[in-house]
């Protein structure tokens, strides 16, 4: 005699799991669908805010700068920092566009120009709040930053900026050497702190043995009284 397969048990726990899925719905339905609905709303509004208000604002902002961008490459600095009087210049543009893209990369533009300008300053507040992923125009922004706080006597935060230009693109020698070399130097010379000024000067010469400041650096070192 054959025996029969026993599905009612199976049947039944189908129905179980129907009936929880229904008590479920009934106990927080409405808390789920208006949580979908958030999601779907939320979802919409940053697709909105993205093509519609952010893309076109970072478009209109890099028009700007570019019109600013051709008077800092001519040299007329003036109208670049303030603009012409009918496109903005980089103040203009950072004020306006903060936010985007062509802002930030105008923060660098103004704190060079301003540097040169001897507004220090308002030459750091700009290169302080610039942030890139192009490591050699960060580092270069770095190195920026601790002139304008040198010239504000404000040593230590200088030395600090030299460091941080000379540690965060090491890739590029020629630059990255220089900028060690000046953290080095400023130890020594305005830091008085012949102690760093020693181990900065020994890293650039392992690190960059092959470039001009390499080679400054073992004079500098023999003049402290360090040899091989």
């Amino acid at each position: 005699m054959v025996e029969t397969k026993q599905t009612l048990p199976v049947r039944d726990e189908e129905g179980a799991v129907v009936e929880r899925a229904k008590d479920f719905w009934t106990r927080n339905g409405r808390v789920v669908t208006i949580a979908a609905l958030a999601v779907i709303v939320l979802g919409a509004g940053y697709l909105a805010f993205k093509y519609l208000v952010q893309g076109p604002k970072e478009q209109k902002a890099a028009d700007a700068l570019a019109v600013a961008e051709t008077y800092f490459r001519a040299d007329s600095l003036g109208a670049a920092l303030n603009g012409d009087g009918i496109n903005p210049g980089f103040l203009k543009v950072i004020d306006q566009y903060g936010g985007t893209k062509a802002g930030n990369l105008a923060r660098f533009y103004a704190g060079s120009l301003l540097l040169k300008q001897g507004k220090f300053a308002e030459a750091a507040k700009h290169l302080d709040e610039f942030d890139t992923d192009s490591k050699m125009v960060q580092a270069r922004a770095y190195k920026l930053l601790g002139d304008a706080y040198a010239e504000q006597g404000k040593n230590e935060d200088a030395f600090k900026a030299y460091k941080n230009a000379a540690s965060h693109f090491p890739d590029d020698e020629q630059n990255a050497s220089d900028y060690l070399f000046t953290a080095a130097y400023f130890s020594s010379r305005v830091l008085k702190n012949d102690k760093e000024a020693i181990e900065l000067f020994k890293q650039l010469k392992q690190k960059f043995p092959r470039t001009e400041r390499g080679f400054e650096a073992e004079k500098f070192l023999a003049q402290m009284g360090v040899y091989n």
